[in-house]
């Protein structure tokens, strides 16, 4: 596990130096040049306010089972964690979760306003984009492209929006799962597929990434719900009992919180059986898998 802890870190601190550097730095001297200030402070208020930064982590990881030289990876590991952020930004808007704290601190909208929120988001989105495609790796088009489709109208954006026209309706468990494999998987298999595209990979182990990111992210959401239940709010940073108060589908109010439980560690088993796709980092995803259900924030 310490070896584990250790790989996570690694990649971790790589990842929060790349954000650094990616992210442009407020102009002073706006409007004559550069981006405007109080856009881009909005923007490194929410990617650089800490998190456990998996996703980029995970793109880390998996192009490591084939590759040794990170450098090549660390844009799209960037990119990733922009678009994670642009996406939590728009969440907690009035007009979709209407949420106070993330991380512990008041949320975008309630610092900049929502106007700029807004914009922060739009900007984090669309520079990621522009870093990647400013990549000489081999395969750079490809990983942008699988980014995109996870990401868009037919991914993450189309969990997002199962979850709003969902809220306040009968329990419907297969809704559910579709707003969990779009809403929160699909973010995690991109970084997965991602890397290994950039590593040049075996087809067989993209296929088996994509197995155990879809079962990493239904274990990550199961356990994201039982944690808006029980979780303890200091360590969480966020308030509980969010999703009843805003009456959304969580797998919990659906199936009950002991059948949940059991949910969560059938899909860890079947990502811990699919991270034979990661090569010699195959121990590293399967710890990885093995601790989403101690997660306590």
């Amino acid at each position: 596990m310490n070896n584990y802890q250790e790989q996570y870190d690694r990649y971790r601190l790589l990842v929060e130096k790349a954000l650094d550097d990616f992210l442009p730095l407020p102009g002073e001297d706006w409007p004559e040049t550069g981006i405007p200030k109080h856009l881009t402070e909005a923007m490194r208020y929410s990617l650089l306010s800490g998190g456990k930064r998996i996703r980029p982590v995970l793109l880390l990881a998996a192009y490591a089972s084939y590759q040794n030289d990170l450098d090549a990876a660390l844009p799209f590991a960037a990119a990733v964690e922009m678009i994670h952020t642009y996406s939590l930004i728009h969440d907690d808007l009035p007009a979709m979760d209407n949420d106070d704290l993330r991380r512990g601190k008041p949320t975008n909208h309630k610092v900049f306003g929502e106007g700029m929120a807004v914009l922060a988001g739009d900007a984090l989105l669309n520079h990621a984009f522009e870093i990647m495609s400013a990549s000489n790796a081999k395969h750079a088009l490809k990983a942008i492209h699988t980014l995109a489709c996870f990401a868009g109208a037919g991914g993450m954006i189309a969990g997002q929006t199962a979850d709003i026209m969902s809220e306040g309706k009968p329990a419907d468990q297969s809704m559910l799962q579709y707003i969990h494999r779009h809403k929160t998987a699909d973010l995690l298999t991109a970084p997965l597929v991602m890397g290994l595209i950039l590593a040049e990979a075996p087809e067989e182990s993209i296929k088996q990434a994509k197995i155990y990111g879809r079962n990493l992210g239904i274990a990550f959401q199961i356990t994201d719900d039982l944690l808006d239940l029980q979780g303890d709010p200091e360590k969480t940073g966020k308030a509980g009992n969010r999703d009843k108060e805003l009456g959304k589908l969580t797998w919990p109010g659906v199936v009950g919180i002991d059948q949940a439980k059991k949910d969560v560690i059938a899909a860890v088993q079947t990502a811990v059986e699919a991270s034979k796709a990661f090569s010699g980092n195959a121990s590293f995803f399967e710890i990885l898998a093995r601790s989403i259900p101690e997660r306590v924030k």
